[in-house]
């Protein structure tokens, strides 16, 4: 579900994401969608709505601007994120791959899912490539640093 941490970072929906909207005391306007590469999600009495980029927060003001007067008088909606879209890491870790984001999600617990370093794993020469305000960013990580969806984490070989 959507918490704090998502809220902390400013969270981007993004293809993959899988989001719930509900209109308070409208059940028929319940809608759970995984946004696909198109970003376009489709909401009764409205157009489609490209979601990509947005936070959840503008989400529910687009919504709730798109129903009020016409369709309701006081919409009252809300976005919940039922499921991110992964991060993945590759190189040295026994399993690499993409995995399911998770809330609060730090680069020891990422090496955990990935089933943990391998034998030839650097203890230190790690990446984190993510987008951040459409530019392609790699940072030089360690065990605390905050892994977000999307993220791609690369553990080098250590050399000796």
């Amino acid at each position: 579900m959507y918490t704090a941490v998502a809220s902390s970072f400013n969270y981007e929906l993004g293809a993959g994401d899988k989001i719930l909207i509900t209109v308070y005391d409208e059940p028929d306007l319940r809608t759970e969608v995984k946004v696909n590469k198109s970003g376009l999600v489709s909401f009764p009495f409205l157009d489609d709505i490209n979601v990509l980029g947005i936070t959840p927060e503008a989400l529910e003001k687009r919504i709730t601007d798109g129903l009020k007067g016409d369709y309701l008088i006081h919409p009252q909606v809300s976005v919940s994120i039922v499921e991110y879209r992964p991060f993945f890491i590759h190189g040295e870790v026994k399993r690499p791959g993409g995995y399911a984001y998770q809330d609060d999600l730090r680069l020891d617990k990422a090496l955990a899912l990935a089933g943990g370093l391998s034998a030839r794993a650097s203890k230190s020469a790690w990446q984190i490539t993510r987008e951040v305000d459409g530019k392609t960013i790699t940072i030089t990580a360690d065990i605390a640093t905050i892994v977000l969806p999307d993220d791609i984490i690369k553990i080098e070989q250590s050399f000796f």
